[in-house]
Formats: C-alpha cells, structure tokens, sequence
C-alpha cells in the first residue's frame, strides 16, 4: 500500500495538522508513506517524521502547470496507489490525475462551515468530485452535505485523531496561578469566537478569583486580532488574559493548565478537544459540528451555543466555582479519548478503508 497526504499547507490548523498525523502514522503500517505541501512550509514541517518522504511543491498559482507536473513524476517514481488530498488541495490531484489517469483520488473534508454552503457556492469542488474515488469527512453535518451535493456518493466519516509528537521543545511556560489556568486554543480568526470568552471571563470577573486565560494560536496581525487586543487593553486585563502565537509544545502547554475552552460558531471535527481530553482537562465547548458527539454536558463536559453568551456566562461560571465537577468531567473525557480516538484505531479504519479502494 503506498499512500501520499496532499494539503496546502503545514502551517498549524486542524487540517494540516491532521495530514501529517496520517503521514506519520501510516508511515509505521504501510509500505510507503509520503506528505506534499503544495503551497506553503510552516512550523509543522518540524513535525513530520523522518521515515515519511516529503515533498514541497512551492505552488504559485492554482494552475502552476511546473507543480502538476513534478507532483506527477514524485507519485509515478513512488510507485503512489492513492492521494489523500485534504481540503483544498484536492485541485492539484485532479489536475494530476488529468495526466495520470491510473492514479486514484480520495478528499478529505475538514471545513465546519461547507454545511452552511451552497453547492453554487462549490462549483469547482463538485465538479472536481466526479474524479473523488471516496470522500472522507470529519462529522455526520458534512457526511450529509456530501451524499446531497458530490457526485460521489461514497462518503466515510472518519474521526480524527492526535499524535504524540516527538522531539518537541518544552519551551513554554503560562504565566498565572497553578491550578487557575483556562487555555484557549485556537487560532485568532472569526469562526473561533474568542471576543464572546473575552467578554465572558470579564463579565464574570474570574480574574479576582485568581483564574487566568491562555490564548495559544496563530496570530494574523489583522482586525479580528487587533479588536481583541484594544478589549483586553480597555479592559485592563494584560495581567490576565495572555497571547502566546502558534505553539508546537501543545501538550506541555495543556498539562499547566485546569480548564480548556472551545468556542467556535462553525468546527468539522476539532482536535482540540481530543487534546484536551488527553491532557485530562475540564472542558467547556461549543455545540457545534461533531463536538456534542464527543461532549455530553455535565458527563464530558459544559456545551453551549456560541451564539448565546447567557450559556456561556452559566457554564463558565460551573466550571470555575465547582472543582469536583471539573475533576469528574475531565476523568471522563480522558477514558472516551482513549477509548474512541487514538491513533491506532482510527488508521484500522483508514486502512481498511484504503484497501477496500485498491481492489
């Protein structure tokens, strides 16, 4: 079996960093395992495994015929059976396979928000699934707008899953108290919601309580992040509220921490909450996408809609005043991730899935 991961990027997002777990992981199953960022490197290059080949493209444009052709002529000398191009990678591979037919496609769907989206507003990608063998997808919301929209019709859902990653630096520490640590991690970009937890950790006044909040993410330097910077300025929260950027040591980072927080208003699947899990966090979340899959309030964790900051202000509030019930609820999601989302038990599935494609 020998598979290639196609993404745009290795920057961290939950897409890419979904590519390279399954380039890494495959790496130990299969006879060969390759990774190709097509548009742009990042911080998760230094995450990619030294038995897994990888590639880099440098595209310049979505028709940069020089990339199609040396993505051809890698897949061809690699003896390549399927591409696995997530999200928007998926027009390289069918530019590809325009030129070589024999190889077979499979994408893979991350993007929460599609389920709002109209197929007007996907022509490419529908067009493009007359050439998908399969379609992966990370929640039932997007296995659903698959199965009615693409014109193909097999649609797997497949979880996703982290990887401890090896050779990590353990560079950063969070400022606070021990104990009083609420982490955020998320990007800074608008479906994340982090100007409604701002407002909420204010509102609730958790600083004079001793609590501190975290937000671990890629920093854009555009209005969204500028917006949430003066907040904390007018509010005079700086000793409070703390931005680190885009981090690699998440897991160190989570293990400071007692409570995680997730709030966006659209997710797929997010591996946020796997790691939070892991690192035996008390979890509050957004209802969104597969998290009340993973969540049961008050068993797994507090849901709450983000659009609804009174939910919210409530669960923030349980959370904080009631340690027994952050304790309880962390125990549990911890044994539903071991349970359900490890590494080895989704590439199974994968796996199988592969085989059922090459026969």
């Amino acid at each position: 079996m020998r598979i290639v991961q196609i993404i745009d990027s290795l920057e961290v997002g939950g897409a890419e960093r979904m590519a390279v777990n399954y380039a890494n992981k495959l790496s130990e199953k299969i006879e060969f395992s390759g990774l190709v960022a097509t548009r742009c490197e990042g911080s998760l290059l230094n995450q990619v495994n030294k038995n897994v080949s990888y590639l880099f493209l440098n595209k310049k444009s979505s028709l940069d015929l020089k990339a199609v052709f040396r993505l051809k002529s890698y897949i061809k000398k690699n003896k390549v059976d399927i591409i696995h191009a997530h999200s928007s990678s998926f027009f390289i591979a069918v530019l590809v396979k325009f030129i070589y037919p024999k190889i077979k496609i499979i994408w893979h769907d991350h993007y929460g928000p599609r389920i709002s989206e109209s197929k007007k507003e996907n022509k490419v990608l529908r067009f493009s699934s007359v050439f998908f063998i399969s379609i992966f997808v990370v929640n039932k919301q997007l296995r659903e707008w698959s199965q009615k929209y693409m014109h193909c019709k097999k649609v797997v859902f497949i979880p996703n899953f982290i990887q401890e990653t090896q050779f990590v630096e353990q560079t950063t520490v969070l400022q606070g108290s021990e104990g009083k640590r609420i982490v955020f991690l998320a990007n800074l970009k608008k479906p994340k919601n982090h100007f409604t937890v701002l407002e909420a950790f204010f509102e609730l006044k958790l600083f004079d309580l001793g609590w501190s909040l975290h937000l671990i993410g890629k920093d854009y330097f555009d209005l969204y992040s500028q917006n949430l910077k003066d907040f904390i300025k007018s509010k005079d929260l700086y000793n409070h509220v703390h931005l680190y950027g885009a981090r690699n040591d998440v897991s160190f980072i989570l293990k400071q921490a007692s409570i995680g927080i997730l709030a966006s208003t659209f997710e797929g699947f997010p591996v946020t909450l796997i790691e939070y899990g892991k690192a035996k966090l008390g979890v509050i979340s957004t209802n969104v996408g597969f998290c009340s899959e993973i969540i049961k309030d008050k068993e797994t964790g507090l849901l709450f809609n983000p659009l609804c900051k009174q939910e919210l202000l409530s669960q923030l509030k349980k959370i904080t005043e009631n340690e027994s019930l952050r304790n309880n609820i962390a125990v549990n999601l911890k044994k539903i991730v071991a349970d359900n989302y490890e590494a080895d038990k989704v590439i199974e599935t994968i796996i199988l899935e592969y085989s059922k494609i090459e026969k």
